[in-house]
């Protein structure tokens, strides 16, 4: 349903750009993920465990397919391309991804090595996570939007992961120190 509803908002777009001379853009965006990314999706669900499992507040992460490629970008660059796209002369649409895929399981690793904790003293694999539909590769080709925008991400993997532990681990400290009000910045 979620890619259908994708597919759907591409074509309406171009049936309003064509039909009625309308200056819409569609950004076909990759997962743009940053410390504001929904609890239940697979990143921040990591990020959030870390924090907690660090802090001795949670013991296990049940995940799924950590074999999962996701091309995974930083969502403010997303936003600025995003923004880019609208100050052309011309409407048109865009990939914005980073051109790399990184497991689920690269995650996982990256998560816990931060917090020098031994990702398979934490993590269960868990078949109610495992998707009736997965695809298995997600990896976009954003060059159209490096050679009309200018646009190349510039968070790198390793480096998102770090500010998405970071920010759920100071969310936690807040959480508990009871400094909390808002949710996590950035």
């Amino acid at each position: 349903p979620y890619g259908c509803a994708k597919l759907y908002s591409y074509w309406m777009t171009e049936n309003y750009r064509r039909g009625y001379g309308m200056f819409a853009c569609s950004g076909i965006l990759f997962n743009h993920e940053s410390p504001r990314r929904g609890e239940t999706f697979v990143s921040r669900k990591i990020t959030r465990a870390v924090a907690r499992i660090q802090a001795g507040l949670q013991q296990k992460l049940h995940l799924g397919n950590l074999d999962a490629r996701r091309d995974w970008g930083y969502a403010p660059e997303y936003v600025a391309a995003m923004w880019s796209m609208l100050q052309q002369a011309a409407p048109d649409d865009y990939v914005i991804a980073t051109g790399q895929t990184h497991t689920v399981r690269e995650f996982v690793e990256q998560a816990f090595k931060l917090v020098k904790l031994d990702w398979h003293d934490h993590v269960e694999i868990d078949p109610r996570y495992f998707r009736p539909t997965e695809v298995d590769l997600l990896l976009g080709d954003a060059s159209k939007a490096a050679d009309k925008l200018g646009w190349k991400p510039q968070v790198r993997f390793e480096e998102l992961v770090q500010l998405m532990v970071e920010a759920d681990i100071q969310l936690l400290e807040d959480q508990l120190s009871g400094r909390q009000i808002g949710r996590a910045h950035v």
